[in-house]
């Protein structure tokens, strides 16, 4: 049974303040298809030992990945699981930090607030930016956060957003952006990518020329979705040129240990997704979106920040010091509706980093490079395979050409042995349905890359 509190009467008062006829329209944003057609088919209730069977049938139907699993994986297009430390869960554990949540009560949450204050003290420190935000949602979700952030600042509304950016960041900012433009109005400018995988120069300063004088920002990915690295200085200098704001995007925040940051190149905003950082992906998530910005735009920044002070004895606190979204001010100075930080994965973020330090974050990354070069070159002279992109340096990702030019068809192949090849491309870009996105980390051994070699040669033979 339905439990529908509403009245006829509040529901007709709710669609006369949204200007809605019916509640058919209300929703008239959600594609037809997407919109369920009959209940959802549950099935019949159980009790708790039937329910725990039925799920522990379903559990034994998934791969297991990653270390000690029973599937080689080379899985990531911007969830790249690392290894997490023991250590990172033991302390997650601690009673303060499980049940992690907004600290509406700022005096009992010293503790909270300090490892909310230290996360966004890393993220800054990352990013070469000034000031951080208590995370987001994912690291979709804080691209789309950056432009409707940047539509603030310059009271324009368009984005010229590169072909190279991850396609479900593209979603996820269109999705956002449509419920305040006009129907039917294209919120972005797309800029295809050059035969090394970067950006194309000439291309974006076409889509900036179309942008006009409503071009809010450009964004960029680096390393991008194809695993190649960007140079944003001149992609800076040319948003700024036309009043705009640069929006960088890095979904490997890894990679920012041997890269110079987006800060000093120019970028006013900077996103990225610290989950491979924190833990190891489940079925997609939890993220924790990375948001760092210039001073200047401090008071346009989605979320929460926590900063330090002192109180009237002279001791150190932490305060809640700005929280932007609707529920704790009023709704037309509210910048976004955001409703929560994601306070433990970011902990682990946060946690994981400090035990690194500076020097461990460096070697890690360049582990990592180290592993993917081997990789590329291992990979690459494979019989019929090639580097989609040889041109373009990357870092722990690499497209990679397949004979027979349905990479899909292959991966499923490999599938049944119990590998995953990596990302079939033709699933974003039908143009890419001869590639797989490679990612290597850490946790691979030279071992596991000769394995995928064979494993790739002998289902092409």
């Amino acid at each position: 049974m339905r439990y529908i509190p509403h009245t006829d009467d509040d529901v007709a008062r709710l669609l006369q303040a949204c200007g809605k006829r019916s509640i058919e329209e209300l929703f008239a944003s959600i594609p037809i298809p997407l919109r369920p057609k009959r209940p959802l088919a549950c099935g019949e209730p159980m009790d708790e030992a039937a329910l725990d069977a039925h799920l522990g049938a379903l559990s034994v139907r998934n791969l297991a990945v990653g270390p000690g699993g029973c599937s080689l994986s080379f899985l990531g297009a911007g969830a790249i699981p690392h290894a997490v430390p023991a250590a990172v869960d033991a302390l997650l554990q601690r009673a303060e930090f499980y049940t992690v949540y907004t600290p509406y009560q700022p005096e009992i949450s010293q503790g909270t607030l300090q490892a909310t204050f230290e996360f966004q003290t890393v993220v800054a420190e990352l990013f070469g930016l000034d000031v951080a935000n208590a995370s987001m949602y994912d690291g979709a979700s804080a691209c789309a956060e950056a432009v409707l952030m940047a539509r603030r600042i310059t009271g324009r509304h368009k984005a010229v957003v590169s072909a190279a950016l991850h396609p479900e960041y593209v979603a996820t900012m269109l999705t956002y952006t449509s419920m305040v433009d006009e129907v039917g109005k294209s919120s972005a400018h797309r800029v295809p990518v050059t035969a090394c995988g970067n950006t194309d120069e000439v291309g974006l300063q076409a889509a900036v020329a179309r942008a006009g004088d409503d071009l809010a920002c450009v964004v960029i990915q680096t390393p991008n979705f194809l695993g190649v690295i960007e140079d944003l200085r001149p992609i800076a200098e040319l948003a700024h040129k036309h009043g705009a704001l640069l929006v960088a995007v890095t979904t490997e925040p890894l990679a920012l240990a041997l890269l110079e940051p987006p800060g000093p190149q120019g970028a006013d905003i900077a996103v990225g997704e610290g989950l491979g950082l924190a833990g190891a992906p489940c079925f997609g998530g939890p993220g924790v979106g990375l948001f760092g910005a210039a001073r200047d735009h401090v008071r346009q920044i989605p979320g929460r920040l926590v900063g330090e002070t002192v109180d009237k004895e002279g001791r150190r606190g932490y305060v809640l010091t700005l929280a932007t979204r609707e529920q704790h001010i009023r709704r037309e100075k509210a910048t976004s509706n955001i409703c929560t930080n994601h306070g433990l994965i970011a902990l682990a973020f946060t946690i994981h980093l400090s035990l690194l330090g500076k020097k461990g974050f460096r070697d890690l990354a360049t582990l990592n490079a180290s592993k993917t070069a081997y990789a590329r070159e291992r990979l690459g002279a494979l019989p019929g395979f090639a580097l989609r992109f040889p041109g373009g340096p990357t870092f722990n990702e690499f497209a990679l050409r397949v004979p027979g030019g349905d990479a899909q068809a292959l991966c499923d192949r490999l599938a049944a042995k119990n590998v995953l090849p990596g990302v079939p491309l033709g699933r974003f870009n039908n143009a890419y349905r001869d590639s797989l996105l490679v990612a290597v980390n850490e946790t691979h051994r030279r071992e596991d890359v000769d394995a995928l070699a064979a494993a790739l040669a002998e289902v092409t033979r």
